[in-house]
Parts: structure tokens; sequence; C-alpha cells
């Protein structure tokens, strides 16, 4: 999702003074939360293009893919980095009978030159979907909530809500608005990029706009219907979002270096994120700004292994039944070639999982089942190279060498 702010899947996925100028990379702010690393070898490369990178380990086991295989990604990714101007990526794919391939590449902060790191946090986005997606579908597990009831029932006010189903709304196909569009949205956000918004403030944006078609005519990816279904979740348990998702997805999935956090804090260590989507046009530094505006829709943060685990766990169903897990997976067009869109998932090109885009990062999570591989990448741009998402970019380069068949096709995102 381009050009109009913070419609990337980050949100896209899909992401200061009052008016952002052009800024510098910045050390993280004061107040950020404590230093909290996980298990793990620090991997660093080189600040310059085309050298020698390092690279990180899986588990204590070094890279296994052998040497011409990872010559030839080295180069792939570097050559990605260069002409995309990216400051740093992580990627990590593991493929059983084949090895593994970790690499930090290029530079956390281009003020300092510190190096990436395989061990960073980094806010992942609209992947903040599929957490809360699976939050909503062990409601329906657990008979609290059925995907064909209508969003009237748990939400009022929602413009054609009666005919709007909890299904429509996980598969971007309700028809309401995007509250990202929004012109006003776009100007209040990124004239306070630390403002905190709530969720009845996100979907005011898009509900003073008609409703764009009929329930379930087409596809559009929308963040209003994360917020709707984050909603719903918070009706039904009582609980906050977070809180659930803590208790009900992070703590049996056993990932610990997973939150949703209340404000911009951040764990450490993580990247400075460098954004265009400025009032200016200009880069700025967004690592501190707020990423409150998406919500259930984005605001998550992350790190490799966690991801690594996660694209697996959501992608086979590990923590809802065989048969919700399937009407997660039944996936339908979306009108960009090789890709469909199911629950809160994607299907890209057999490559099974989500990206995520918001100011300053972004981040692809996605399992292919016909070779249990996975494939995790991690960048602190949202910069687009010829319209082209970087996450997008680098997770093609990779598997256009690993997995000749299955080429990912890209991010599911509106124009």
């Amino acid at each position: 999702m381009r050009r109009t702010p913070y419609r990337r899947p980050l949100a896209a996925a899909l992401l200061a003074a009052s008016v952002l100028a052009p800024m510098t990379a910045t050390p993280a702010a004061a107040g950020h939360a404590a230093d909290v690393r996980p298990a793990g070898v620090r991997a660093t490369g080189e600040d310059g293009y085309g050298k020698e990178e390092g690279y990180g380990k899986d588990d204590g086991a070094r890279d296994s893919l052998g040497p011409a295989l990872s010559a030839r990604l080295d180069k792939a990714i570097a050559d990605v980095r260069r002409q995309a101007g990216i400051p740093g990526v992580v990627v990590g794919l593991w493929m059983p009978g084949k090895g593994n391939y970790v690499r930090a590449t290029g530079v956390a902060d281009k003020a300092t030159r510190e190096p990436m790191s395989a061990d960073s946090y980094v806010r992942i986005g609209s992947e903040t979907k599929t957490f809360t997606v699976t939050a909503l579908l062990e409601l329906v597990d657990r008979h609290q909530v059925r995907l064909d009831d209508p969003i009237s029932r748990y939400i009022p006010g929602v413009p054609n809500g009666r005919r709007i189903t909890l299904r429509q709304l996980a598969e971007m196909r309700s028809g309401l608005f995007p509250y990202t569009s929004d012109a006003d949205f776009e100007h209040d956000l990124l004239s306070d990029p630390q403002r905190a918004f709530t969720p009845r403030e996100l979907l005011a944006y898009g509900f003073k706009h008609p409703n764009t078609f009929a329930p379930g005519a087409q596809f559009e990816y929308s963040n209003t219907n994360l917020v709707l279904l984050g909603l719903v979740v918070e009706k039904v348990t009582g609980h906050q979002l977070r809180d659930v998702i803590e208790r009900r997805v992070l703590r049996p999935a056993r990932l610990r270096h997973t939150l949703f956090p209340k404000g911009n804090e951040f764990p450490k260590p993580h990247p400075q994120g460098y954004t265009d989507q400025t009032l200016s046009g200009e880069v700025a530094n967004s690592t501190d700004w707020n990423p409150s505006w998406a919500w259930a829709a984005g605001a998550m943060i992350s790190n490799l292994q966690d991801l690594r685990h996660w694209a697996e766990v959501v992608a086979t169903g590990t923590l809802l039944s065989p048969s919700t897990q399937a009407q997660r997976l039944r996936t339908l067009p979306t009108g960009f070639p090789g890709t469909s869109y199911g629950l809160g998932i994607f299907d890209a090109s057999g490559w099974i999982g989500h990206n995520g885009s918001l100011p300053g990062y972004e981040t692809a999570t996605v399992y292919l089942p016909a070779k249990k591989a996975t494939l995790v990448v991690m960048i602190n741009t949202d910069i687009t190279y010829q319209g082209q998402e970087p996450s997008t970019l680098v997770a093609r380069a990779v598997t256009e060498i690993v997995t000749p068949d299955n080429v990912y096709a890209g991010a599911v995102v509106n124009p």
C-alpha cells in the first residue's frame, strides 16, 4: 500500500515535531524497555555493499546450505540491498534436508554505522494480523463467536454492519473504507507521529466515507477490518487485545520475544528505522514513532527466531482445530498475480504467511508446506524501489535461488 501513508501491510502491513523535517539517524530515545536479548549469537555484517558479510548462527548450528549456494544468496541479497538502498537486512532461511542460512548485513544505524544484528527486535507491521486473527479463530474454536456472524452483533455503528461478517473482515472483503486512506488521518498522523490513537478514533476516519463495494464482492486490503476484529476479541473476552494475544497466542506458541506494545516502547537491540512517509517527503528516522495507529492491524514487535517459529505455527494451525485451520487457509483471489488471501493470511506462490510494513520497517514471514521451508526477512526501511517494497525484493531474490518453482509473489497491496 503505497503513498497514502500506512496503507501498506504494516499494515501491510501494514507504521517528532509538529511538522516533520528531514532527520538524521539518532540513538533510540530514553525510556525504552530494558535491554532484553534473546538467546542466540549476534551476527554482524560489513557496512559496505558487496563486501564479505558476517552471518549468524541458528541455535548454535553454522550456516549449512553449503558454500556455493550460500555465496549465491549472499550476492543476491547484496545486489538488492545496493540497488534499493536498503540500510540493513536480516534473512533467515530454514530448509529441512538442505540446511539453514542466517545473514545480517548492512547497518542498523546509518549515523553510527552499527552493523545489523540477527538478534534484533523489529516492528513487524501487518504480520500483527496473523496474531489478531489467530486470537479470533481461537474464539471460534471455543464456540464464542462464529465466522459468519455479522459485525453488528458485536460492534454497533459499522456502516452496513448487518451484512458484513467476521469472515469477510478477515478476508479483506468487507467493503469498508480503509481509514489509512483518509486525508485527515494522514495529516493527523504525520503531523504528530508520537500521537496515541484509540481504535474508535481510527474507525471514525474510515466510517465517514461510503463503503467501497458490497460485502464479499471483491478484495481490498483495509486495516479497518482488523481494528474491528480486535474490538470483537475484546468485547467477547472482556480483556484488552494485547492481553488476550499474550495469554492465548504468544504463551502457547512459546514466543518469548514477541510483544504487543502499549506505546512506542521498543526492546533492545533494535535497528533504527528509516522512512519517506513524512509530510515533507524527506527521509526521517521513525524508530520511536507510536504504532498505536495500526493497533490490531500492525503494532507488534518480534525477532528472527520467534518469527521463524511462528511461520510454521500459523501455517500449519498448531493452535487451532483442523477444521478452523482449514477455513483459515481457504484463500481467494486478490487480483495480484500469484497471491491469494485467506483469514488474515496469504498464499504467495505457495508460501503461506504474511508480510509487514510500517514507517521504517518491513518484514516477511512465510512457510512453504511443500518443502517445510521457512523464510524470514527483516529490513529497517520501508522506502520503495521502483514501486516495489524492499522486503518483497529480498524475498523474491532468495526464493528465485532456493525454490525456483515457488518464487515469492510479493505483498498484497492496493494502489
